[in-house]
């Protein structure tokens, strides 16, 4: 099978996107399938080009098998609205333009978010009049305006319809979440839509030991270390490590440690430095080869986000590595992630934005550490039985399969009509959104 996927993120970037689309794409190389992504510069979340690449409009390289092709975008750092907006938006366009470049594929899939780069898998679809997969990891426009990202009425209305529409043109649509199904159900037929939850590469997860030279590095030897690994962003709410913090500064044997960047890392050095706390170490984002000596820092993982019903349908996928790296967790999230955590007996739920809940969870676990041990065992457990990267890979691997096995839909007879056909139902879309705008004014 000729795979093309089509994802904003991918290594040597760090991210969960990047990861996830890495790890299903190597795998279903090794199963024999011909993998081709397509990305940008890694850049992420700095907006600067890493060591080693170019921002060009076109380079190629090979990354376990799989062949990747980077395009020129605009870059921007993950900060900022309407920079990251263009950054999105010249993806799209890039992609689209790239199109009748690509090798042919069997099947396309693209991922969201980014919005625009799960569009732009429908032009390069009907480009080679292939079917369409959209997965959607997130809900846009839902998050972006539950965090007050966005405000602009217009703009969430255009990014709704824009939803819907997607959720139309695509053959299949894959959720990460049941919860995110019981969503896209509101908008599209239910037998087009699968569930492929997140997971974890077992390979690279084991349980990592302690290295007391970094931990001496970083000043966590001895002590109990409560560790956040990812994005610092307006959905996560870091602010509540800082508050409980405040309330365990008298507790010498308890440290917290925030690895990671994004939108709200500057302001949460600021507030750390101007309220003294010197039980609160923060790194930025680090290569993904140092993240097992970390996480053998780690004695137990925070998961937050702030507390809204749209993140009760969200999953993070570090409730995944956590348990992969046998460490307990502290689960400031509601929902399906809380069933999860409950059901496998990894971690202690509390009230997200809680600071003192989230105080006296890490104090407990400080204070018996065979229950931190038993609750990171049964986590491995688990997830080696629910959420093995490798098996969750096969499980999307089927859904391409099936698609490509179905009989071929009725096309356009040349690409230029494809092409046109295509553009045509975009502006279409735009344009009844902009009258739509212009009589509510």
């Amino acid at each position: 099978m000729k795979i093309v996927f089509l994802t904003h993120y991918f290594p040597p970037e760090v991210n969960a996107p990047a990861s996830r689309t890495h790890e299903h794409c190597r795998e279903w190389v090794r199963k024999g399938h011909d993998v081709t992504v397509v990305t940008c510069a890694p850049n992420h979340p700095f907006g600067r080009v890493y060591d080693g690449y170019r921002n060009l409009a076109w380079q190629v390289e090979n990354i376990d098998g799989i062949r990747v092709i980077r395009l020129w975008t605009f870059l921007a750092p993950n900060e900022g609205v309407w920079k990251r907006v263009t950054n999105y938006a010249s993806y799209m366009l890039v992609a689209t333009l790239a199109a009748p470049c690509l090798p042919r594929p069997d099947v396309v899939i693209s991922t969201s978010p980014q919005f625009f780069c799960g569009l732009a898998g429908y032009v390069v679809s009907r480009v080679h009049r292939v079917p369409w997969v959209l997965e959607i990891r997130d809900l846009w426009p839902v998050s972006i305006t539950a965090v007050g990202a966005l405000h602009n009425a217009w703009a969430i209305n255009l990014c709704k319809r824009l939803e819907a529409w997607a959720y139309r043109k695509a053959d299949r649509i894959v959720s990460v979440t049941d919860s995110f199904r019981t969503h896209i159900e509101a908008r599209a037929a239910a037998d087009k839509i699968v569930v492929v939850k997140n997971g974890v590469d077992l390979e690279q997860f084991g349980r990592p030991e302690r290295d007391q030279g970094l931990a001496r590095e970083l000043g966590v030897e001895g002590r109990f270390t409560a560790a956040y690994f990812g994005t610092h962003g307006m959905a996560h709410g870091l602010d509540v490590v800082l508050r409980a913090a405040l309330l365990l500064r008298s507790d010498p044997r308890i440290v917290f440690l925030l690895v990671g960047d994004g939108a709200e890392r500057r302001a949460l050095q600021a507030a750390r430095q101007e309220l003294g706390l010197t039980n609160i170490v923060m790194l930025e984002q680090q290569s993904k080869e140092r993240m097992p000596a970390l996480w053998g820092l780690a004695d137990v993982a925070l998961v937050l986000l702030r507390k809204s019903d749209v993140f009760k349908m969200v999953i993070p996928s570090k409730i995944f590595e956590a348990m992969g790296a046998g460490r307990p967790i502290v689960l400031g999230v509601e929902g399906e992630s809380r069933g999860i955590v409950e059901r496998a007996g990894c971690g202690i739920p509390i009230e997200p934005e809680n600071p003192e809940q989230l105080a006296a969870a890490v104090q407990n676990l400080a204070e018996r550490p065979e229950l931190a041990r038993e609750m990171g065992a049964k986590g491995r457990a688990y997830v080696a039985r629910e959420h093995d990267r490798r098996v969750l890979a096969g499980r999307l691997a089927d859904v391409l399969a099936d698609l490509v096995r179905a009989p071929a839909a009725s096309a356009e007879p040349t690409m230029a009509n494809r092409a046109r056909r295509t553009a045509s139902d975009l502006m279409g879309l735009l344009s009844s959104s902009l009258r739509r705008h212009t009589s509510i004014r």
